[in-house]
């Protein structure tokens, strides 16, 4: 039944446009292209500017043409835009910056890091780049995608994030000194979203370098938080990772809890795991109960589900493209008309929007170039072929290209009210808002694949791979399911063999009557080889033929062997 939802909700949902509910006026093939050369003259204004003025920084400042370090030092724009050139197209500079990337990252450095950030920028940007790498004209190693130096960079970012989840609740702490480890005076207090969004990056290192750890770390911490839930279904925004202890208690969609339930999703496509689906509709039904109210979604106090904070925050705009994954495409579509309305008001979205008032909230007026909006209009115009939600593409073009367009990249907008710029171009603007901009307007590119095109690949050089069915992180770096089943089911039969291969190196044991014809302690030969004139049973060779999930690939979603 899992693998029935899973192949028939998500394929249907995100490969397959059905274009028979179609609102709105559709835009023509002249019209696609237009809109995807306009973003392509965006992504290199912002990722040109940002190489000759910022890197290597991990951010530019767009408004004195310069370069900042946020989120630990990494090259982080270098990183987080490396898929996006391969989705524009340019093979070239993919090729060049993940050569520049191996040859420059250094992670034994003293720097303070997002453990969260971190994973969804660092580690997914590099997983994602290494799983696409072959397709980007790059040589690749034998037993790709099991193995790769971007595949080994990920590993190493990520296992200097695994001190972090050394806590009494396995829920990990917000901050990790990438040398020295967690700080002793480091609060225990983080978010939601920062305990519960690591298994789709955790589980595809586990399944690719065949070490459990990281994936075993991100269910404890998925579990662990899971247990902490009220009586009514809700979770809070912040927690104390030490005593389970709820400090912030609002629930609700958005900043600070967003991401956790996207990976409940998510990570249930990906990993094809129903315990992790029912965990998320748990969670769906008390968030329906408590919070949704006239197709918006408010905060409420954990406990007891009263209003505290009647606002749409920006942040919960990814909510209607999750909505789409499950096949819920009728509550998503009245949301996210909802949430386009915000922005026609005012151009972008503001981070805070009060519902009741209908504008923007004091001291939370800016649009930092989120993605969110767009990313829900590509998953629903995907699902249905509705060119409204293409709609909103062509706005979002509009506006930021007038509205944050500087000499030296994108800046953020500091209050949409006014349109007044502040001195930042956050390094998701290209990994997220420029991908979803670009891939809305691309029915025919590659991530769109229905498993009309694959290519062969794992240790054996027989797993089908790139076949569609892309599953991407919370920032916009796709992850093949077909890769992480490759892999693992390769470490299955390597350990099924060294198994073998150990029952047959144990010594046999005599029988009663040879044990009484002989002299002595029995030894056993040095070698496994037989003597001649001896005979051993070996055991029965269990090596099952090749399951049907490793032969093909239906529109991108791997079947499970009982479908």
């Amino acid at each position: 039944m899992l693998t029935f939802l899973f192949t028939t909700v998500f394929c249907a949902t995100y490969l397959s446009p059905i274009t028979s509910h179609v609102s709105g006026k559709d835009f023509t093939e002249q019209e696609m292209s237009h809109y995807r050369d306009r973003i392509k003259s965006m992504f290199y204004h912002a990722y040109n500017n940002y190489l000759e003025n910022a890197y290597p920084y991990d951010e530019l400042r767009p408004l004195t043409c310069d370069g900042q370090d946020t989120w630990g030092s990494f090259s982080l724009t270098l990183i987080d835009a490396l898929d996006t050139l391969l989705i524009l197209g340019n093979h070239t500079e993919f090729q060049r910056v993940a050569t520049l990337l191996q040859d420059t990252i250094d992670f034994d450095t003293d720097v303070n890091a997002s453990v969260f950030e971190t994973n969804i920028r660092v580690v997914g940007g590099l997983l994602s780049a290494h799983l696409l790498s072959k397709r980007a004209g790059m040589e690749v190693e034998e037993g790709w995608p099991c193995s790769g130096p971007l595949l080994r960079l990920a590993e190493d970012a990520a296992r200097k994030l695994l001190p972090a989840f050394q806590t009494p609740t396995g829920m990990p702490y917000g901050t990790v000194n990438l040398l020295k480890g967690v700080n002793p005076s480091e609060t225990p207090v983080t978010c939601t979203a920062g305990v519960g969004t690591f298994i789709l990056e955790f589980s595809t290192l586990s399944r690719l370098t065949g070490d459990p750890v990281f994936e075993n770390v991100a269910r404890k911490a998925l579990k662990a938080l899971w247990r902490t839930r009220s009586d009514i279904g809700l979770v809070g925004n912040h927690i104390d990772v030490v005593t389970s202890k709820w400090v912030a208690q609002d629930a609700g969609i958005g900043a600070g809890v967003d991401s956790y339930f996207e990976y409940l999703v998510k990570g249930a496509i990906m990993l094809q795991d129903e315990e992790l689906l029912t965990m998320f509709y748990e969670y769906d039904k008390s968030i329906k109960n408590y919070t949704k109210f006239d197709d918006w979604y408010l905060w409420v106090q954990m406990h007891k589900g009263t209003v505290s904070m009647p606002v749409f925050q920006s942040l919960e705009a990814f909510w209607p493209g999750l909505q789409s994954l499950i096949g819920d495409i009728s509550s998503a579509t009245k949301t996210f008309h909802n949430y386009y309305s915000v922005w026609r008001q005012f151009g972008g979205l503001p981070e805070f929007y009060s519902i009741p008032q209908g504008y923007t909230v004091d001291k939370r007026e800016g649009y930092p170039l989120r993605p969110e909006l767009i990313e829900s209009a590509m998953y629903l115009y995907k699902a249905t072929g509705d060119s409204t939600f293409m709609q909103l593409g062509r706005d979002a073009v509009e506006s930021i290209d007038k509205i944050s367009r500087v000499n030296c990249g994108f800046a953020t907008v500091k209050d949409v009210r006014d349109h007044k710029l502040d001195n930042r171009m956050e390094s998701f603007f290209l990994a997220e808002t420029i991908k979803y901009l670009y891939l809305l307007f691309d029915p025919e590119n590659f991530l769109h694949n229905s498993g009309t095109e694959f290519e062969l690949g794992g240790p054996q050089g027989d797993c089908v791979l790139s076949a569609g069915g892309y599953v991407f992180n919370t920032e916009a770096h796709p992850l093949d399911p077909a890769a992480l089943h490759c892999c693992s089911r390769d470490q299955e039969e390597h350990k099924e063999l060294q198994d073998i291969l150990l029952s047959f190196s144990e010594p046999l044991r005599p029988s009663m009557d040879q044990s009484e014809e002989t002299s002595g302690a029995w030894d056993p030969p040095e070698s496994i080889a037989l003597k001649p004139g001896e005979r051993r049973k070996a055991p029965v060779l269990s090596c099952p033929t090749q399951p049907f999930s490793a032969k093909l690939a239906v529109m991108g979603q791997v079947f499970s062997d009982n479908s």
